[in-house]
């Protein structure tokens, strides 16, 4: 089984600088006529999970906030950076690293941006500059503290 964690920021950002700041090993991949580039890398056996870096427009998000409501956001233009990783390396190495890359990303940008896990589950947001943790019951034991505080 696989978790996914898709970190968004809001605005026209150049691939190649999210990819050196979340991953700077990624390369371009071909992609079908008409879809956005993809920048990817395998980093299972260095950070615990596979990343992704894509950018598109007129976005549509929306997962489940705290108290079981929806949140929805639709940016005109974002970044996605995506992160799979195998279930058995969450704990140990792949959400520690995810959430280091996430605090790297969100201390160098000051885009408004949403974290999100498996597509339902908002776990962040920084709206203005304001960053807020959303669900904290799915931070995995404290994980989710090294991040910048919120409410």
């Amino acid at each position: 089984m696989a978790v996914e964690f898709r970190l968004t920021l809001a605005g026209d950002i150049p691939l190649e600088q999210m990819a050196e700041l979340a991953a700077p090993e990624a390369t371009e991949k071909p992609t079908l006529p008409g879809q956005s580039r993809l920048l990817s890398a395998d980093l299972y056996e260095q950070r615990g999970y596979a990343v992704s870096i894509t950018a598109g427009s007129h976005g549509y998000y929306d997962a489940e906030d705290d108290d079981g409501s929806r949140w929805e956001w639709e940016p005109d233009t974002y970044v996605n950076v995506g992160f799979r990783m195998r279930a058995d390396d969450m704990g140990d190495k792949g959400i520690p690293n995810m959430l280091a890359t996430v605090a790297r990303v969100l201390d160098d940008r000051a885009e408004d941006a949403a974290l999100v896990q498996d597509g339902n589950w908002l776990l962040l947001t920084r709206v203005a500059g304001t960053l807020r943790k959303h669900n904290p019951a799915l931070w995995h034991d404290g994980a989710f503290d090294n991040i910048p505080p919120g409410e």
